[in-house]
């Protein structure tokens, strides 16, 4: 009994030096580890909000990082990263116009990253130096209620002049330049077609033509899709969607003249909390997979990764004749066309 009492005990001060050995051993990681484990990320997103929601879904699933999102339009999250400069909440703006990403990008407010996953993307679809890369495209069009028309003996707009017509006074609806960077891309795109003084000559005309400013720029088709408004200006991607969700009476064109263009992009606001969750999430963003998301929950926008394959919904926009925009130089004069559009127009910046 004394031999097996001390064979036991000299078994179990084996076994604890053995554990305390173990111990100092590193951790072996999971299996099922994920490369952001433990982060956490605050987007600010401009997509439209299932959109929004479904990539924020799948990028937590892929990346093991837990996200918070704040929707809101393309002038509003510049505003809001603007006035939080000093102290920023959220480290990621997702979707919304390069427009604005420039204009914050002079103001110093974004971060420059080049992801490995923006090499395949070409050059006018992003930023030099990576404060920005593109995502989407998306063309800008005419938007009308087919009943309405109709009843008015009416056809839709077929050109940008053809909106100031004394029949469409009082019945167009458009985002305003100051909150939405559609509204602002519809600003600039006739800037660049007529010269500065005849656009602005242009757009105060426009302006007594106009029934509502609203915030969002996607807002004025589904208006129009509802009966509530004639006709709007918006990107025509969102008409498609409407038209799916089963508005039959929502028509839409783009101005045989030509027509200006989006590129939604993605960036990483300077100095925000989550620098390296931000960085994992540009790389996925850019990716093919995350690209396809858009076109399951009717984003249709053409798509900039070239191994994306594209809505087979967007194809019937193929051929649309668009201008030779200058994004540098309309996202540099963004902050000084909108004041200049506020007191021409004597309009202030929607609520709602």
């Amino acid at each position: 009994m004394k031999r097996l009492f001390s064979l036991l005990l000299v078994l179990m001060m084996a076994l604890t030096v053995f554990a305390g050995c173990a111990s100092d051993e590193p951790a072996t990681p999971a299996a099922d580890a994920l490369p952001g484990d433990g982060l956490e990320l605050v987007v600010y997103a401009g997509l439209m909000e299932d959109h929004a929601i479904l990539a924020m879904r799948e990028f937590e699933k892929e990346t093991g990082v837990k996200v918070d999102m704040v929707r809101m339009s393309g002038g509003e999250i510049f505003a809001r990263i603007k006035a939080e400069k000093e102290n920023p909440s959220a480290s990621i703006w997702y979707g919304g116009g390069a427009l604005t990403f420039i204009q914050a990008k002079n103001e110093e407010l974004l971060e420059n990253y080049k992801s490995p996953n923006a090499e395949a993307i070409p050059a006018n679809l992003k930023d030099a130096d990576g404060a920005w890369t593109g995502i989407y495209s998306g063309y800008l069009g005419i938007e009308g209620n087919k009943k309405w028309l109709e009843e008015n003996g009416l056809e839709l707009p077929k050109t940008f002049d053809d909106l100031l017509k004394p029949e469409f006074k009082g019945n167009i609806v458009i985002a305003h330049p100051g909150s939405s960077s559609t509204a602002y891309n519809f600003l600039a795109t006739v800037i660049q077609m007529k010269g500065e003084e005849e656009g602005f000559k242009y757009l105060q005309k426009f302006n007594k033509q106009v029934r509502q400013y609203t915030k969002s720029g996607s807002a004025p088709g589904r208006m129009v899709g509802m009966g509530e408004a004639p006709i709007a200006i918006g990107f025509l991607h969102d008409a498609i969607k409407y038209q799916k969700e089963g508005y039959e009476d929502l028509i839409f064109t783009a101005p045989e003249e030509g027509t200006g263009y989006e590129i939604g992009a993605v960036g990483i606001i300077k100095n925000g909390p989550d620098q390296e969750a931000a960085k994992l999430f540009v790389d996925w963003a850019l990716s093919k997979e995350a690209q396809e998301l858009g076109q399951t929950v009717g984003s249709y926008q053409f798509l900039t990764n070239p191994d994306a394959n594209p809505p087979e919904e967007a194809m019937q926009l193929k051929g649309t004749i668009l201008i030779d925009y200058d994004f540098v130089w309309a996202g540099n004069q963004r902050q000084a066309f909108i004041e200049k559009f506020m007191e021409m127009t004597q309009t202030e910046l929607p609520t709602e």
